[in-house]
């Protein structure tokens, strides 16, 4: 990788087969992790979300669902809550927002990417996993505009291959990997300079 800012804020998007995706990114992630992770998985609209109770029964970061206006923290595992878009101001707070689907989905990976993007420019990265949709794409372009660093998973290494390829043909993301090769990335992001 080029010499870039230091990251401060991970976002990460997938749709299906996104769960076990997001179990294996995030699993291998120490305690005390010290970046911020804000995650979309598209979900059922109005039925309870059961993610955060999964992903926290087998990861070592707290996970929750961030709360409107919720300045935000290190070293935590936030999850879009269902059926509304997260999004994140320009004062890295959180802020919800019932504006229709996008891409068919609410919470949609590109309205929060997007907004992600504005708040953090070049300290901000974004991943995107499997999914089935487009979803994803616009958000990563926003991303990579912005300075960030964009890493998408490799198709043929995802459950389904339509969500990152969208973004590979929009964006050219500045990494695409297996899925296996991104926790050890996501160490090394949030590692003091000279140290990973």
């Amino acid at each position: 990788m080029t010499r870039r800012p230091p990251i401060e804020m991970v976002v990460i998007g997938a749709s299906a087969g996104g769960v076990a995706a997001l179990l294996s990114l995030l699993s291998p992630l120490p305690a005390g992790y010290a970046l911020p992770l804000v995650t979309v998985l598209h979900l059922l609209p109005r039925a309870p979300s059961q993610l955060g109770s999964v992903l926290a029964h087998h990861i070592a970061l707290p996970v929750r669902e961030p709360l409107d206006k919720e300045p935000i923290r290190p070293g935590i595992v936030y999850v879009a809550s269902t059926d509304y878009h997260l999004l994140v101001e320009p004062d890295r707070h959180f802020a919800y927002s019932n504006e229709p689907p996008v891409s068919f989905a609410r919470p949609s990976i590109d309205v929060l990417m997007a907004s992600a993007a504005d708040a953090y420019g070049p300290a901000l990265a974004g991943v995107l996993l499997t999914g089935a949709n487009m979803d994803g794409a616009e958000g990563m372009a926003a991303i990579h505009a912005g300075g960030g660093l964009t890493i998408v998973q490799q198709p043929e290494d995802a459950e389904v291959p339509t969500m990152p390829a969208a973004a590979i043909a929009r964006c050219q993301p500045d990494l695409v990997l297996p899925l296996r090769e991104m926790p050890a990335l996501l160490r090394r992001l949030a590692a003091p300079e000279g140290t990973a």
